[in-house]
């Protein structure tokens, strides 16, 4: 078995773009975005820092349903990794304005025919009890 091409510059461009336009959808609170840089699936996976989402219409009726608005927060050693031209991983730590806990996010992201879309995102705080 070959091992895959791991972080080849245009495919972490790629990706670095996806996550970056996430992002600029998950502050600005754009659903549609967001909705669609989800894969439409049933094996898509969503663990928030208060829910579990199996599958793309649970995923899309949180974000329908929330009322947060638009909020800002800084990202903090983010780690973009590609195997290969179809697969990667984004990992980021992040510190929301008026909140003194960090957060992590982690998504799973796969080049489908509609691009590269994230097929399983964890998001938790630091310190959280179980």
């Amino acid at each position: 078995m070959n091992d895959p091409e791991i972080n080849l510059p245009e495919i972490v461009a790629e990706v670095r773009a996806v996550f970056e336009r996430y992002e600029a959808a998950l502050l600005a609170n754009d659903v549609p975005v967001l909705e669609e840089l989800f894969w439409r699936s049933p094996h898509t996976m969503r663990y928030g820092v208060g829910e579990n989402l199996h599958g793309w219409d649970r995923i899309s009726a949180f974000r329908r349903a929330r009322k947060t608005g638009a909020f800002r927060r800084a990202l903090v050693d983010t780690v973009i990794t590609t195997y290969g031209r179809d697969f990667a991983t984004a990992n980021t730590l992040y510190r929301r304005e008026g909140f003194d806990r960090v957060g992590r996010e982690s998504k799973v992201l796969m080049r489908t025919a509609a691009g590269w879309r994230i097929v399983s995102a964890h998001v938790s705080l630091i310190g959280e009890t179980v």
